[in-house]
């Protein structure tokens, strides 16, 4: 769903505390417990990865107001614990959980309910994938799915109305980010059965061992055809009548109501710093002069004689570096997935025990979906317009995407039972996405590319994320245009069209989110350096990628604090058993 996860805290600093459980422990405790419960009953809790939850969410303002208040019962009590008194364990539990209710009441704040959507996704787009994710284990999951189905009509109405508000105090997402978004809406209303929507598929897919299958298949086509269907409709038709032709046109989230201080809040939410635009800007323009140095290096290295301009058009033009069969670009994909396999015990002392498969993005989704996405159980690669998807690049897509990227480090979370469920399910972007982008710099050094090509796939990727700390500050916060946004794209990167064009809506339409990558890269090389240098001979990079992978999803300045305890430790390995077998 697009509802963060996260805020920045004002991080405490971790002053000596008793080892054992004290009174701040136990009184943190009860707090989450008590709050996670109330999330799970709220539906808003991802606890054991369920996909056969049987309720959708209650998403009217009421219901979000309501929640905005418990929330900020929830932030009084937290102020109040001593956190000086709070063990360790518990200190970063309770920096990690502070940070989470923050970012709740920032959403709450600025109604961020009231624009459930942007040019990357939507909420019908989360309903569409959950449906694809269902996995029924038995009758009883098939029947939750019914109920989930014969909720959507109320969910679908509540989100309308959300998006009514929005629109009434041009609280929206540009207009021009939103042009043939409402597809998913459309394969959905225009099914002449119920067999032709995704929402049947989990029923297509029912084994022949469940009880009452028939029973089953036939109330799942009742509901999808007599409710589902209908509500999709009546969603397109407010679409096309109201929401799409009322749009905001500005692309700066400066331009909305207050909207100085929302752009701030965007930034601390998926960063977790308290940087300006302006530092932010300067940062981006600075990494983008010394990724550009490399990639001449590199250039040279290919043994091309023309500029890098020449070079970019090369690379986007010639056709060895593309798949001719969207299957041959996804064995491509597996076969670097399979690669890393080779490599993974030299670099990580602990795997993950979950395996992901790696699938085509959907074909209703795919014309603005990004080139892969992965996380726990699948890497989906994007096989529409091959001519868009070069070769070249799809290593550090794989490594990004896949292992150790997103499916490795999200899987560890989620295993990793020393953690409380708020940090084995939670989802910080800077954390997650520097780890990825971190991983595609680190095959560098498992001399996982293989070509001066590869290599620079990997630099341009690098520059893309470097891109993206200049053009989301300069969009959104310096009078950007759309054209402007994609030029500098197109100037430094070896991204195709198809590509510049989907990435620069994806950063007018989610102000912020693009700018975790880089800067969450940055603080994980910055701590591996410091490391590095205080153990000397003692750093071993298997407890270091450990360590870092064993905290789940945190900000970043507790992961810094983190790796501090791991210098002090003399470079323990949180594994150490595995590590050293």
């Amino acid at each position: 769903m697009l509802r963060s996860l996260i805020a920045p805290i004002a991080l405490l600093a971790a002053a000596p505390a008793p080892a054992q459980t004290t009174s701040a422990d136990r009184a943190f405790t009860a707090i989450w417990q008590g709050e996670w419960a109330w999330r799970t009953a709220q539906h808003l809790a991802d606890d054991e990865r369920d996909e056969t939850n049987a309720h959708l969410p209650d998403v009217s303002a009421a219901a979000e107001e309501r929640r905005a208040s418990y929330w900020q019962g929830v932030m009084k009590r937290l102020d109040a614990i001593d956190t000086k008194a709070l063990s360790p364990t518990t200190l970063v539990n309770y920096q990690v959980y502070r940070n989470q209710i923050a970012g709740f009441l920032a959403d709450a704040k600025f109604r961020e309910w009231e624009k459930p959507l942007n040019g990357d996704s939507a909420f019908w787009g989360d309903l569409q994938y959950a449906a694809r994710g269902q996995f029924a284990r038995g009758a009883a999951d098939y029947r939750n799915y019914l109920t989930w189905l014969g909720e959507m009509p109320r969910y679908l109405d509540q989100q309308t109305d959300n998006l009514r508000a929005g629109l009434k105090r041009g609280f929206t997402p540009p207009a021009v980010v939103m042009k043939g978004r409402e597809a998913p809406v459309v394969a959905i209303a225009d099914a002449k059965s119920a067999e032709a929507t995704v929402y049947y598929e989990p029923f297509a897919k029912m084994p022949a061992t469940v009880p009452n299958r028939a029973a089953l298949q036939a109330e799942a086509k009742r509901l999808i055809e007599a409710q589902v269907i209908p509500a999709h409709r009546k969603l397109l038709a407010f679409l096309r009548t109201t929401y799409f032709p009322g749009l905001r046109k500005p692309l700066d989230a400066t331009s909305y109501p207050d909207g100085a201080a929302y752009y701030q809040s965007r930034i601390r939410l998926f960063t977790t710093t308290d940087m300006t635009a302006d530092q932010i800007h300067r940062l981006g323009l600075a990494e983008v002069a010394k990724i550009r140095a490399e990639m001449e290096t590199v250039k040279a290295d290919a043994k091309f004689s023309g500029d890098l301009p020449a070079f970019l058009t090369f690379l986007r033009t010639d056709p060895q570096f593309y798949a001719r069969t969207p299957e041959q670009l996804l064995k491509e994909a597996a076969w670097e997935a399979k690669r890393f396999d080779a490599m993974a015990s030299r670099w990580f002392g602990h795997n993950p025990r979950a395996r992901f498969a790696i699938r085509p993005v959907p074909l209703d989704i795919a014309p603005f979906y990004t080139a892969g996405r992965g996380g726990p159980g699948g890497y989906l690669v994007n096989t529409y317009d091959l001519p868009s998807r070069p070769l070249f690049q799809l290593p550090a897509l794989t490594l990004h995407e896949s292992a150790p990227g997103h499916a490795w480090q999200m899987s560890l979370a989620n295993e990793n039972t020393d953690l409380p469920p708020f940090r084995r399910y939670s989802y910080i972007s800077a954390y997650g996405e520097g780890w990825a982008l971190y991983c595609e710099r680190l095959g560098d050094e498992m001399g996982f590319y293989e070509t001066p090509y590869e290599r620079f796939g990997m630099l341009s990727y690098q520059m893309w994320r470097a891109v993206r700390l200049v053009v989301d500050t300069g969009v959104h916060s310096k009078g950007w245009t759309r054209e402007q946004a994609q030029a500098f794209l197109r100037d430094n990167t070896a991204l195709s069209e198809r590509e510049i064009g989907t990435e620069v809506d994806r950063y007018i339409g989610w102000p912020g989110q693009a700018l975790s990558y880089y800067l969450g890269q940055l603080a994980i090389q910055q701590a591996r350096t410091k490391a590095e240098k205080a153990l000397g001979d003692k750093f071993d990079i298997r407890a270091f990628h450990d360590t870092v992978l064993s905290l789940g999803s945190v900000p970043l300045p507790v992961l810094a604090a983190r790796v501090d305890r791991f210098i002090a430790e003399g470079g323990k390995d949180p594994y150490p058993k595995e590590s050293d077998g």
